[in-house]
């Protein structure tokens, strides 16, 4: 009948090395954890879209339309004369930060998600969640986001 349990040199080494393993796992988690991103609040949400300034003219937003700031990762739209509404302009379904606006959609051309001028609402996947809405201040001419 044969012997099931395993001895000799192979035995140690391998007992060592799970050993080993186990005990740098434990140090490596903290490690990791400790390697994460310092902006942590700032990857989250609206992806750090935040305005110290005016970013636009309202004059530069058409009424029914809207225009991307891809240096702020910022759409501003005016879906009817005087209604400002900002939203992220990282899409919601890998990233991508959106592309254009066609007629009451600001699209993304990385994998084809639509989304509302109107409220940042999904129109088209595959997105699953709608842009992060943000504060629009008008003041004068001008237009802040934050």
């Amino acid at each position: 009948m044969a012997d099931s349990t395993v001895s000799g040199k192979g035995a140690d080494a391998s007992r060592r090395a799970v050993v080993g393993g186990l005990l740098g796992l434990g140090v490596g988690v903290p490690l990791l954890t400790a390697c994460g991103s310092d902006n942590a609040a700032a990857d989250s949400g609206s992806g750090g879209t935040t305005s110290s300034g005016p970013i636009a003219k309202k004059a530069d937003v058409p009424v029914g339309g809207g225009k991307i700031f891809k240096d702020e990762k910022v759409v501003i739209t005016q879906p009817t004369a005087g209604d400002f509404k900002a939203f992220s302009a990282v899409c919601t379904h890998q990233g991508c930060v959106v592309a254009k606006i066609v007629g009451q959609d600001i699209d993304c051309a990385c994998h084809g998600s639509k989304f509302s001028l109107a409220d940042g609402s999904v129109v088209n996947g595959p997105a699953t969640k709608p842009l992060p809405a943000l504060k629009v201040t008008a003041s004068g001419e001008d237009l802040s986001v934050s």
